[in-house]
């Protein structure tokens, strides 16, 4: 069998103590997964749970001072961990395409548009300013941009935000990438354009064959998009299915509690309120013995808080960090 596109192994991320002088906080643990070409996954969490943190060390972006502890990330069998930053330079905007929450911070707004994905083309592909601009242009179109060659000197302040977000992705394709790894793109936009961008990701991964990666809170948006999901809490990945097998059969008691609280038509939550999960993320220096999701795990056994959940298949390609699944754990 050939190699997956993107082979992630025992990814460990740790950043110092808040006093320097104790044990390094591990943010992101034992972090494992694969993406093949052409296929779009979801990886879910909520805030604080490390899905940032892991998209950033695929292209050795960790902010200082955090770093990549442990580990393996691997590019069509090119490992990544460990290379400089002028090694790495290619692979970034390059081979994988970012994609960030909030294109008003990430676009500079004293430039034009088309001078910073022109920019973004000559940075990866031999091309004079000219034939860049001229690629820029067809970047534009390409994500459904009205008028696009006369938009390229436009400045980003002039666009809407869903008309940001189309120009954040051209840029993310002026390299040519195989892989996109999109950062809750559609976060700070409203419904109607959130459903555009989705189908604009969704055209792009068909039509050019891209592999996506979407980092997302919302489950729903996983459901309309992805054929593989993976679930983060507490920097662990905690569960790894089919779409389908995660909605329908989901395996970890933080799954169920998120897919417990997405509302459902025909069905009103009583009082007008959806359930939820009790407490919050614990910090990567309060983490508590055991599975870190104990403390708020309704199913909770003695045996979840005196040492670490293995990861268990309970079906195919499905996993779950879960002592539930675990014969000998049984209560």
């Amino acid at each position: 069998m050939s190699a997956p596109l993107l082979a992630v192994r025992d990814l460990r991320v740790e950043f110092p103590s808040r006093s320097g002088a104790g044990q390094p906080l591990a943010v992101v643990r034992d972090v494992s997964f694969t993406l093949e070409a052409g296929e779009m996954v979801g990886l879910v969490g909520e805030s604080g749970s490390g899905k940032s943190v892991t998209a950033l060390s695929i292209v050795g972006l960790v902010p200082s001072p955090g770093r990549i502890a442990a580990g393996s990330v691997s590019l069509q069998g090119q490992e990544l961990v460990g290379l400089s930053d002028r090694a790495l330079q290619p692979v970034r905007g390059g081979r994988i395409g970012l994609i960030f929450q909030e294109p008003m911070t990430a676009l500079n707004p004293v430039l034009s548009v088309g001078f910073q994905i022109t920019e973004a083309v000559r940075a990866h592909r031999a091309m004079s300013r000219k034939a860049a601009r001229a690629e820029a242009a067809r970047l534009l179109d390409l994500v459904a941009i009205p008028d696009a060659r006369r938009r390229l000197d436009d400045y980003p302040h002039q666009l809407s935000g869903g008309q940001r977000q189309r120009v954040m992705i051209a840029i993310a394709l002026a390299g040519e990438p195989d892989l996109l790894l999109a950062d809750e793109p559609t976060t700070a936009l409203d419904v109607t354009v959130q459903a555009q961008i989705l189908e604009l990701l969704l055209r792009l991964k068909e039509e050019l064959g891209l592999a996506v990666m979407l980092i997302t809170h919302d489950l729903a948006v996983v459901a309309e998009t992805c054929s593989r999901v993976m679930v983060m809490y507490a920097g662990e990945m905690v569960e790894t299915a089919p779409v389908g097998a995660l909605f329908d059969h989901p395996a970890h008691p933080y799954s169920r509690g998120l897919l417990r609280a997405l509302p459902h038509l025909g069905h009103p939550a009583p009082r007008g309120h959806l359930p939820s999960i009790p407490g919050q993320v614990p910090a990567p220096g309060e983490l508590p013995p055991g599975c870190p999701f104990t403390p708020r795990c309704g199913e909770a056994m003695a045996v979840c808080s005196q040492g670490a959940a293995p990861l268990v298949p309970v079906g195919e390609g499905h996993q779950a960090r879960c002592f539930l699944h675990v014969g000998e754990a049984a209560p």
